[in-house]
């Protein structure tokens, strides 16, 4: 076995849960929270530290209870969640040792991560943390001339690049923190590399051996090498770095994610629930539980996961606007997660009413679309042992209605009888029709 099938063999052991449980929560969270303007308003402001100081000295999250928000995943129908343990303006919501630009200093006056993993880990759910390789606040990081550097165009931020070094092994030092001091966590998703801020930049084989040392079954993003699809993850010849899943930001890829030789590797779309990351308190364009609901099932239809975000206020409460929709999504999934856990691509083409997934010789049809006379199954005349409506176990008749006579080859079925009427879909959101197949398709 070469070093490269080696890499990715251990990549599918490491993510065989992840490619199974499908659907996790993101969590940004921090000062940001404060001026409520979304996580990057350091960069989109140029914001000093001097002035960004005022929410540190605010910074108080009263109802900070992550129990709640650990139940609030949970009834979504969520296996895991990630959290911002550190973004990119540098503030820790842990207790580094190695900074006291940390939640501990500020009247919070506790590790916050800390809370979130135990809260997270009683519900059986995986915890994963994000750190984010930048660092607005550290003395050493790039800041004139830097493309995201809320001091990028300020000429007294001129930093000497010899003590880059120093910023990387704080970074360092602070990853180990994380995976040493606080035990298992299931996901280390890293953000982000540009430009030449990428790979070795970071000393990313150095990083990688260490975490994988600590803790070798861990899951990590592709991050350290490459936010793009420029990344040897597509390949058959990955880097040690390369992480075990894509990480594609507010988009669905049209046909999922494979390597270049067409083999499907793990991938993961994080996407917001409004228009922001960060806790924005005017930004009320919310996803609808239908659109999300669908999103997901085009997700698994593609072999991926989602990870669906949301931003807690300052006070440290997920806005009543997301738990609504979250609650919404968990009532579907409460009826309908057998199509989700532990499915993926069906090698059927996605039909024109909605998307397939699969697992075995179990087809689920996600019917998005109210149909002119019976539901029509190309290809799968003959091959359906029976279909069962997934919500209540309901039967459905597979029939050949009069009027599909020109179309043998299809399987039909139907709500009601007749069956070549027409019936309005029993969730209209997405209604799930189970098919156990004859043989595997």
């Amino acid at each position: 076995m070469t070093a490269s099938s080696k890499l990715i063999e251990e990549r599918e052991k490491r993510t065989e849960w992840f490619r199974k449980d499908r659907f996790g929560m993101f969590i940004h969270w921090g000062l940001y929270a404060i001026p409520a303007r979304g996580e990057w308003i350091r960069k989109d402001e140029n914001i000093t530290v001097e002035e960004y100081q005022t929410y540190f000295d605010e910074f108080n999250p009263v109802h900070y209870n992550p129990r709640e928000w650990a139940k609030a995943a949970k009834q979504a129908g969520m296996k895991y969640a990630v959290l911002t343990a550190k973004h990119h303006d540098g503030f820790c919501l842990f207790d580094s040792k190695l900074t006291d630009y940390k939640a501990t200093r500020t009247k919070a006056g506790k590790d916050l991560v800390r809370e979130f993993l135990d809260a997270f880990r009683e519900e059986g759910l995986k915890v994963g943390l994000y750190y984010s390789l930048i660092d607005w606040h550290h003395q050493d990081y790039p800041a004139y001339g830097d493309d995201f550097h809320p001091m990028r165009a300020n000429e007294a931020f001129q930093r000497d690049p010899d003590n880059f070094s120093r910023y990387v092994d704080y970074m360092h030092g602070q990853v180990r923190e994380l995976i040493t001091n606080y035990g298992k966590l299931d996901i280390m998703w890293f953000d982000f590399s540009y430009g030449e801020m990428s790979g070795e930049k970071w000393r990313a084989t150095e990083l990688i051996s260490m975490i994988r040392e600590i803790q070798p079954h861990i899951v990590i993003d592709n991050r350290l090498e490459s936010n793009s699809h420029v990344s040897s993850i597509y390949t058959d010849n990955p880097t040690l770095y390369s992480g075990d899943f894509a990480s594609p930001e507010q988009t669905i890829p049209p046909g999922g994610l494979t390597r270049k030789d067409g083999v499907p590797i793990p991938w993961e779309a994080c996407v917001t629930l409004n228009n922001n990351w960060g806790y924005a308190a005017a930004d009320h364009n919310y996803k609808s539980q239908t659109t999300v609901i669908r999103k997901l099932v085009e997700c698994v239809s593609k072999n991926g996961n989602l990870l669906l975000n949301v931003g807690p206020d300052a006070k440290g409460l997920i806005p009543k606007a997301s738990l609504d929709i979250l609650a919404e999504v968990g009532e579907w999934m409460s009826l309908n997660s057998d199509s989700i856990y532990g499915c993926g691509a069906s090698s059927l083409p996605k039909p024109d009413w909605g998307r397939y997934t699969q697992r075995g010789n179990t087809l689920y049809a996600h019917v998005f679309e109210e149909s002119i006379g019976a539901i029509s199954f190309p290809g799968l005349a003959g091959k359906v042992k029976h279909a069962r409506l997934l919500s209540d176990g309901s039967e459905l008749q597979i029939s050949q209605p009069w009027n599909t006579a020109d179309y043998t080859s299809a399987a039909f079925v139907n709500f009601a009888k007749p069956e070549h009427f027409s019936y309005p879909l029993p969730d209209p959101r997405n209604t799930v029709i189970k098919l156990e197949l004859i043989e595997p398709n």
